[in-house]
């Protein structure tokens, strides 16, 4: 990998990983489209070790409350009442689906999973279904001539049962194409929680899945001996710099704007991949 090369990916991470459009779908089809060599799932798990530091920063005083509210809670007992060591556990619960599954499949996350024209479908699959749990988010906010307006749950309302559903919507983003935010995020909507909530809890939740996943891969680079250190290192400054001033933007953004952008964006994109797959500018396999 270029220097160039990983200042673009950098660019990108940074850019995309918050929004529900996918991050792993953009790097792939930025390489695919430039000819350059496919980033892989381990480049892009490194690179997520920036935004995600991001997130540890721009929510630094929620996260140490938690952890230090989490680590009480295991010696009293009293404590696991409190929001912030309840907060702490649903954190744990909502990670083991994604854990338990993204070693399941690997392999398949690394290969067969990068496939062009699987990515396009989950661009508009995901965007389809994020597009239903706006309207469904909006209409309860709104309310309307037969009904009154519905306020929507908060982290307070946060139970195990969500906690489940949030992580097993989290490990659907392991399909490049699907999207952690957008899928996290579309998973709370249904559920009654508020776009602010949805949001909040998607990013949180994405931070022991993500360290994970990028400690993982450092390892395994580093034991390999196959990594690009100097580019990759760049790429991971890029995106988290990118990514803490898109945390930021974004979560103004949802107080009081739909998703209806990015829906759109992600359908047209899939239709556009599609296209160029099936008319053969583009290899499924390009990169």
């Amino acid at each position: 990998m270029s220097w160039f090369e990983s200042i673009i990916l950098g660019l990108i991470q940074g850019l995309t990983e918050f929004l529900p459009i996918s991050s792993s779908a953009h790097l792939r089809l930025v390489a695919a489209f430039s000819g350059w060599q496919d980033p892989g799932a381990a480049f892009t798990a490194i690179t997520q070790i920036g935004t995600e530091t991001a997130v540890l920063i721009y929510f630094r005083t929620d996260i140490g409350r938690i952890i230090s509210a989490w680590c009480r809670s295991l010696v009293d007992r009293k404590t696991r009442q409190d929001q912030d060591a309840r907060m702490g556990w649903m954190l744990v619960i909502g990670s083991i689906p994604i854990g338990v599954l993204g070693v399941t499949f690997k392999d398949q996350i690394e290969g067969p999973f990068r496939d062009l024209r699987l990515t396009a479908t989950m661009l508009i699959a995901m965007g389809i279904v994020l597009g239903i749990a706006d309207r469904v988010a909006a209409r309860a906010e709104a309310g309307g001539r037969h009904r009154t307006a519905v306020e929507g749950k908060t982290l307070h309302d946060l139970t195990v049962r969500d906690g489940l559903i949030y992580g097993l919507c989290q490990a659907m983003a392991l399909i490049p194409g699907v999207s952690r935010s957008g899928a996290t995020t579309s998973g709370g909507l249904f559920m009654g929680y508020t776009r602010a909530a949805a949001a909040r809890y998607c990013f949180l939740l994405a931070i022991p899945a993500v360290l994970a996943s990028g400690l993982y891969e450092l390892k395994d680079a580093t034991e390999g001996g196959h990594a690009t250190w100097g580019p990759t290192l760049l790429a991971t400054l890029i995106a988290f710099a990118v990514g803490y001033a898109v945390i930021a933007w974004f979560m103004k953004f949802i107080e009081t704007r739909s998703f209806m952008p990015f829906v759109h964006y992600r359908i047209a994109l899939g239709l556009v991949i599609i296209a160029l797959v099936t008319f053969g500018v583009i290899s499924p396999h390009a990169a």
